[in-house]
């Protein structure tokens, strides 16, 4: 094949395929250039001027290399690998780096090797990280556990491509002998590892990197950034649905650039559907002041560098000929996507076909839970203050407040309040634990809502003010094997969505599911969450135990700043 590659560049053949008369960015000179672009195989050529047995004019658009998406959980849109790729690559994304830490945490790596196999059906590259916590910390119940000897075991597996986000910080610098033994084995296997690390600086940071971990995509300040950068991470600039950085770009500059990549870590079918991947990430840039081929740079060629995958990111010979075809550099619209040179999608539409889905009995029926009562929710203080938990718009940081409470009957009341109950359901061991908290100003009143998505053990989340409501919500989500559910008390309806793949993803098409899934969380609009919260997926954040501030667990309310159990009475 070297041979038909070296004579269609040189111009003594023609090419299996040429981009006629394009303008292309150039990611590597930071320039936007003109030629025709020689594709042979799954292979660039060559750019220049060309002839190919086809021929597409693209003297009216502009050539792109394929985008990487640097950090992301497929299972958060709640679709299967096929469906995901429906949505994604006819907007561009032709490589993802694939972090299966959610339905890892449910099934263990029976959800590594159903994520991996799914996706060989589809024209997306998916690089797998075998998750490095599961679960994300030791004080909750989660489906799997698995520990440094097993790192070591399926870190080598050759579908395996690096060692996912390193969330349990503390046990790098604390040397955790099961930490260094996951970190050691990704070293020994040479995969990469990927970082998470919200606001860990000097020497702890020193301390971090030295178990070998090379990016992060919780950076909040500009200050940590650059710290960060300087230390030799690249940092991700993330646009996912709930959780949003894109102003972090306002901390790129003609030095440093370079070290800037994009991704969404968590990213709604509806998001996708209606707004884009990682074509709305560089829309919103390019519309906020940023360079586009600095954009572009960092949805690709810096992607690539960062995670060591040769040949790719970029429009030169021997390249992999994954290209993106736009109609300009500002909305990002995208007339063709070629994937190993075959065109794969159209006009925002996939060429190819996902109707035949792979789906084990490993990853079904994963919601095992006792009937739960009303009686379960009750929540009894100790006197009239208590701890409540907050959360921001658009970030998954949360707060703690100190309110007044009043009880009645050894449950608290939330008649007239801003407050309502929150808590963690255990759905993998049949332990019967419930976690409870308070929640300040979401919104929400009348019933109950819940959710089968719970970073990072996937218990059920569920909110509400009455307690009926909340047990009927948990047993809905039981019934049908995993979802999202909104429990109407004056109305005596419930109304669920299901996510039959470990409770967290469907196996329907991506169409069903986005309509649904819009309506239900409309619904939960309309009893009262607030418009500038994610109604679902907000609270799916809410257990995440590596991020500060208060968060609640199955097991109880949990500080993450002393990484211990805190009283909610204050």
């Amino acid at each position: 094949m070297l041979e038909k590659y070296i004579a269609v560049a040189k111009g003594d053949k023609k090419a299996d395929l040429v981009l006629k008369n394009a303008t292309y960015v150039d990611v590597f000179c930071g320039k936007i250039r003109k030629g025709d672009i020689a594709v042979v195989g799954e292979k660039i050529v060559g750019v220049g001027k060309y002839e190919g047995k086809e021929e597409i004019d693209c003297s009216k658009l502009t050539v792109l290399p394929g985008y990487i998406d640097g950090h992301v959980h497929i299972e958060s849109s709640q679709l299967s690998p096929e469906e995901f790729a429906s949505l994604i690559v006819p907007r561009g994304t032709t490589t993802i780096i694939a972090d299966p830490h959610e339905i890892t945490n449910v099934c263990g790596t029976a959800g590594c090797e159903y994520i991996s196999k799914a996706s060989q059906n589809v024209p997306l590259d998916v690089k797998l990280q075998l998750p490095s916590c599961v679960p994300a910390t030791p004080f909750e119940t989660s489906g799997a556990i698995l520990n440094g000897k097993d790192t070591a075991k399926n870190i080598i597996k050759d579908y395996i491509f690096g060692l996912g986000e390193f969330m349990n910080y503390p046990g790098v610098i604390n040397c955790d002998p099961d930490v260094i033994k996951k970190l050691e084995s990704a070293h020994t296997a040479g995969k990469v590892i990927d970082g998470h690390a919200p606001a860990v600086y000097g020497n702890d940071l020193n301390a971090y990197l030295c178990g070998g971990i090379t990016t992060d995509h919780e950076c909040v300040t500009g200050d940590e950034i650059e710290e960060k950068i300087s230390k030799g991470m690249y940092v991700h600039i993330r646009h996912g649905s709930s959780t949003q950085n894109l102003g972090n770009a306002k901390h790129m500059t003609d030095a440093n650039f370079r070290r800037f990549i994009l991704c969404t870590d968590d990213r709604h079918a509806f998001d996708l559907k209606d707004k884009g991947h990682l074509d709305d990430a560089l829309r919103k840039l390019v519309a906020s002041g940023i360079d586009p081929v600095r954009a572009v740079t960092c949805a690709t060629l810096n992607c690539a560098e960062c995670y060591n995958l040769k040949w790719r990111g970029a429009i030169a010979p021997f390249y992999l000929a994954d290209l993106v075809v736009v109609e300009d550099l500002r909305a990002f619209n995208a007339k063709y996507v070629f994937k190993n040179g075959k065109l794969v999608a159209k006009d925002g539409k996939p060429l190819f076909d996902t109707s035949k889905r792979y789906l084990p009995k490993s990853v079904l029926n994963t919601v095992h839970l006792k009937d739960v009562k009303p009686d379960d929710f009750k929540l009894t203080l100790k006197g009239t203050k208590a701890k409540a938990m907050t959360i921001e718009p658009g970030g998954v940081v949360t707060g703690c407040e100190i309110v007044e409470v009043e009880s009645k009957n050894g449950d608290v009341v939330l008649e007239n309040t801003d407050l309502l109950k929150l808590t963690v359901v255990e759905r993998h061991k049949l332990t019967g634990n419930i976690g409870k908290a308070l929640f300040k100003g979401y919104g929400f009143k009348g019933g109950a809502m819940g959710i089968t998505i719970a970073h990072d053990s996937h218990n059920i989340i569920l909110l509400g003010d009455d307690n009926e409501s909340m047990a009927k919500a948990a047993n809905r989500l039981k019934e049908i094997g995993g979802g999202m559910v909104v429990v109407d008390k004056a109305k005596g309806e419930v109304h669920s969505l299901t996510l039959d793949i470990a409770g967290l993803m469907s196996s329907r098409d991506a169409d069903g599911l986005q309509r649904d899934s819009k309506a239900l969380i409309e619904l939960a609009h309309s009893m009262g969450v607030k418009r500038e919260y994610e109604a679902f997926m907000s609270l799916a954040f809410l257990s995440l135990a590596v991020i500060p501030k208060l968060k609640i667990l199955d097991t109880g309310l949990f500080d993450v700043e002393k990484f211990a159990f805190t009283d909610i009475n204050a």
